[in-house]
């Protein structure tokens, strides 16, 4: 698999009932810092329409070194602990051109 395509990462998070408003407020931080990351192409975060419950991080890289790079960010860092407390069950799925990595 080559590094130089352009890959998604959709990492669904099932949070604590009641707590999706302090998720999303704890979350802008690093939804602002990774925006303007070098390989970003969108990153955006999303509430399913059927279970509050349930979040989305929906996200577009360059390549797999951006994303490689995002991991070791700060921000990212900083919301992993932050919303570590509020996360009862997460799943990335990052897919790449011809097929799909799950985690």
């Amino acid at each position: 698999m080559k590094d130089d395509k352009m890959i998604y990462l959709i990492a669904t998070f099932e949070v604590k009932p009641g707590t999706a408003a302090e998720v999303l407020a704890a979350a802008q931080p690093c939804i602002d810092g990774t925006r303007k990351e070098a390989g970003c192409i969108s990153y955006d975060l999303v509430q399913s329409m059927t279970d509050e419950n349930t979040l989305m991080f929906i996200e577009r890289w360059e390549d797999k070194a951006a994303l490689a790079s995002h991991f070791e960010e700060p921000h990212l860092i900083a919301w992993r602990e932050a919303g570590a407390q509020f996360t009862v069950n997460k799943k990335l799925e990052i897919i790449h051109p011809a097929d799909v990595e799950m985690r």
